[in-house]
């Protein structure tokens, strides 16, 4: 099976690709290794990738025209994951054109090659910042995500919304992924679990905003991949009976899915954990509320463990000791007791 995946140098394509890859997939990455983030991060990644012969790297942003209609044409991928977008509320307040360029375009062109080139199954991340300002926890698929409260967050919904209508006008069966706060081995350095790591082995303070009030349902990635995974083959259709709590749309092959771990921990809760896998203490520095954030994140995950059936939930402790012993192995420069973390 051929895939193509966008965004196959970040974060979460980074741990899908390397999955597929192990399967026996041929996996076609689209990466533009853009700087938002250390560009040497992403290029680590691939590297990783590169020892799979099965691994096609395709280096160029989604946006621009005609590419992905191109790369599609030639391999004609099966499956589709589009994972490829601007992320971060903080830099979508400070930079939102880069977020109109790769969000919204990003995603025109995709679904421009996807009508050319239809694959059996499109699948697309968007966010649980669409929830935004929403007052019902757990946050359910078919809860409205009409308030959202970062320029992000709306072109996340914008994109929700442009996949619905090509799924309805060309019947592309299209599911989208509603992630929430994704961490773990290989992740963000712009995303908490990166940036409080830091701040304890550099002896900085941990900057938490609304005073540490914050809630949120943080996902370990292999978890995240494996669900995303189990979801390929899950192909949405239109229903002959809609089914109650189901978000498949009743006039298109669409479907909206929530993945996450179904349980808010308070952030204080976490770097607790932090902390005890690092064996380091935190100063932390209490800051008000941020614009575009949210108080708490919490996915209702019952629609998809009706799709899958049971899936893996790794403890945060556990999640993060992985998380650091990647970072210690990955940074040992800044990292002088790397050896001492490795082996706790």
């Amino acid at each position: 099976m051929t895939v193509l995946i966008t965004g196959a140098a970040g974060f979460i394509g980074f741990h899908l690709a390397r999955r597929l890859l192990a399967q026996g997939a041929r996996v076609i990455g689209l990466d533009d290794h853009n700087p938002y983030y250390d560009p040497a991060l992403k290029a680590a990644r691939e590297a990783q990738l590169l020892a799979f012969p099965r691994y096609h790297p395709v280096r160029g942003g989604v946006e621009t025209p005609g590419l992905l209609a191109r790369v599609m044409e030639r391999h004609r991928p099966r499956v589709v994951v589009h994972l490829a977008a601007q992320a971060g509320v903080r830099h979508s307040i400070e930079a939102p054109g880069a977020y109109a360029s790769a969000n919204l375009a990003g995603t025109f062109q995709l679904l421009e090659a996807a009508r050319a080139f239809p694959p059996d199954h499109l699948i697309m991340a968007s966010s649980s910042s669409v929830y935004g300002g929403s007052d019902g926890m757990p946050c359910r698929e078919t809860d409205p995500t009409d308030r959202p409260l970062s320029f992000y967050a709306a072109t996340k919904k914008a994109s929700e919304a442009m996949a619905h209508s090509y799924a309805a006008l060309y019947g592309l069966p299209i599911t989208m992924l509603r992630f929430f706060t994704v961490y773990g081995p290989w992740g963000r350095p712009d995303m908490a679990p990166f940036l409080f790591t830091s701040a304890l082995f550099e002896n900085r303070p941990i900057p938490l905003f609304n005073h540490g009030r914050l809630r949120r349902d943080f996902t370990y990635v292999d978890d995240l991949v494996e669900a995303i995974d189990a979801l390929i083959g899950v192909v949405p259709h239109h229903p002959a009976i809609p089914v109650k709590g189901d978000s498949l749309s009743p006039v298109a092959p669409f479907r909206v899915v929530n993945i996450g771990n179904g349980e808010p921990i308070p952030l204080i809760d976490f770097i607790a954990a932090l902390e005890a896998a690092t064996g380091r203490k935190a100063a932390l520095r209490m800051l008000p509320m941020q614009p575009g954030d949210v108080e708490a994140t919490w996915a209702d995950t019952s629609l998809l463990q009706r799709l899958i059936g049971p899936r893996q939930r790794t403890p945060v402790a556990l999640g993060l000791r992985r998380h650091v012993e990647w970072f210690a192995s990955h940074y040992p420069a800044v990292r002088p007791d790397a050896r001492v973390l490795l082996d706790h």
